[in-house]
């Protein structure tokens, strides 16, 4: 990247005629960013696309505190109860849908969780909202929590070892670009038009489910070869149980991603109720600008951060994102009220976030056996799920009978817990899985015996005599 910058500055300077080559800098600029991109498989790139158009309507989930709260008229506790039955009754879902992601079809698994939320979300377009439409709401979370282990899946599958990073670099890149506009586009539509709001988030994902059922054609899992492969070999007689117990590492990841999510979620809970006590209804609108910087923050970021810190391990980037995550927090905790804090503290949160996203995904997919893959997303969501429906309504009751202070307070012990156990994992992970660091050790090593030595200055010596020539010299 040094050496990058250098070349940048030359170009900078004036030529003879005093013009600045600035296009050839954004041109090298343009290539660094997104060249890093190439090489995928074309599902992959399909994916990215229908991730766009899927959360360009992803106008509901952002907005469902608010709907609860200042539509339904409900308290924060019993919104946090509500949203505890749904993540019930989502777990045997996910964990359905990751023992058929390893038995039946990935793709055929994707669309008909996203054919039934396409259904859902347009008939809560044309029906009075009320706990039918919320019902409604919550079957289109339970066929995405069956879908979702196959989609992690597949993206492990159709991608190799080395480059799953970009992989998920550029799915969550693809999620990001959608959510620019969603989020404001909902906190319009919010106060007079919602049920609009439904309607484009059902067109949404059936435009997606469309590109993913025409495009998506080959999910034939790629092969992978060479020592860093070895903790994916597939173990089709273990049961699921039995691979977790021999990777304990992964379960302190899970403990360290629920604390992570628990705390992370309060940007959808916790954050616009705060915005809707202090603003009243211009703290949905408030809180949709939030959430786009949100996304824009990440679009730009995102190919910069997979760049730069592409040598920097998961488990770094792990501990390096959930204190960015507490530094965005505390910001907003010791300046609320005042508007433009708000998007200083997004923007440390969001960087936080990033950092995390370009961690998990390539620290579980490198760890665990491929024949397990969907089984053990499915588990881990489940675990995580638990934890998280828990503390939202732990969260809620202190922020009904203590404040916000104490419910705050609780937040951010879970994160600074996952920040002090992340900085565990990186010794622990070291000592599980060496073949993953073998390759960098081995670079060090040569580097460091490659690097020339200081020698003594030569003393001028008689002339040696010359060789003389072979008796049949090779000609060029």
């Amino acid at each position: 990247m040094n050496t990058w910058r250098k070349q940048a500055k030359k170009r900078a300077r004036p030529s003879e005629k005093g013009d600045l080559q600035i296009p050839q800098m954004n041109h090298s600029l343009k290539n660094k960013l997104f060249g890093q991109y190439r090489g995928l498989r074309r599902e992959n790139y399909v994916l990215f696309f229908g991730n766009i158009v899927t959360n360009m309507g992803s106008m509901v989930w952002p907005m469902m505190t608010l709907i609860l709260d200042q539509k339904m008229g409900m308290s924060a506790g019993n919104i946090a109860l509500l949203l505890l039955v749904g993540s019930i009754v989502s777990m045997p879902a996910n964990l359905l849908g990751g023992r058929l992601a390893d038995r039946v079809n990935k793709k055929k698994i994707i669309l008909v969780g996203d054919v039934v939320s396409v259904t859902c979300y347009i008939a809560c377009g044309f029906i009075p909202l009320s706990y039918v439409t919320i019902g409604l709401i919550m079957l289109a979370g339970v066929f995405q929590s069956v879908e979702g282990p196959a989609y992690s899946a597949l993206i492990a599958d159709i991608t190799p070892t080395a480059d799953r990073e970009k992989a998920y670099s550029l799915l969550y890149l693809g999620a990001n670009i959608g959510l620019m506009v969603s989020p404001t586009l909902g906190g319009i539509l919010f106060k007079k038009h919602l049920s609009l709001a439904f309607l484009i988030s059902g067109v949404a994902i059936g435009c997606s489910t469309l590109l993913i059922w025409f495009l998506v054609r080959n999910i034939e899992p790629v092969r992978e070869e060479g020592e860093k492969a070895v903790y994916q070999k597939a173990q089709s007689g273990a049961s699921v149980w039995r691979v977790l117990w021999n990777n304990k590492a992964i379960l302190l990841f899970t403990v360290i991603a629920a604390l992570y999510y628990a705390a992370y979620n309060q940007f959808n809970f916790l954050m616009p109720l705060e915005m809707g006590r202090i603003h009243g209804d211009d703290g949905a609108l408030i809180f949709g600008t939030v959430t786009s910087l949100n996304c824009i923050i990440v679009v730009i970021f995102t190919p910069l951060f997979t760049g730069w810190f592409r040598r920097v391990r998961e488990t770094g980037k792990m501990a390096v994102g959930r204190a960015l995550l507490i530094g965005g927090y505390l910001l907003f905790i010791l300046l609320l009220g005042l508007i433009p804090v708000y998007y200083a503290a997004i923007v440390l949160f969001t960087w936080g976030e990033i950092f995390n996203t370009l961690a998990e995904g390539p620290y579980e997919s490198r760890r665990v056996p491929s024949s397990h893959r969907g089984r053990l997303t499915s588990i881990l969501g489940v675990a995580q799920g638990i934890l998280l429906s828990l503390f939202n309504v732990a969260v809620g009751k202190v922020y009904d009978f203590a404040g916000s202070v104490g419910a705050w307070i609780i937040v951010m012990s879970a994160a600074g817990l996952s920040l002090l156990l992340s900085v565990l994992l990186i010794r622990i992970d070291r000592r599980k899985y060496p073949k993953l660091y073998a390759e960098t050790e081995d670079a060090a090593e040569k580097a460091e015996t490659a690097a020339p030595a200081e020698t003594p200055p030569i003393e001028p010596t008689e002339a040696a005599p010359e060789k003389e020539p072979p008796d049949n010299p090779k000609t060029e």
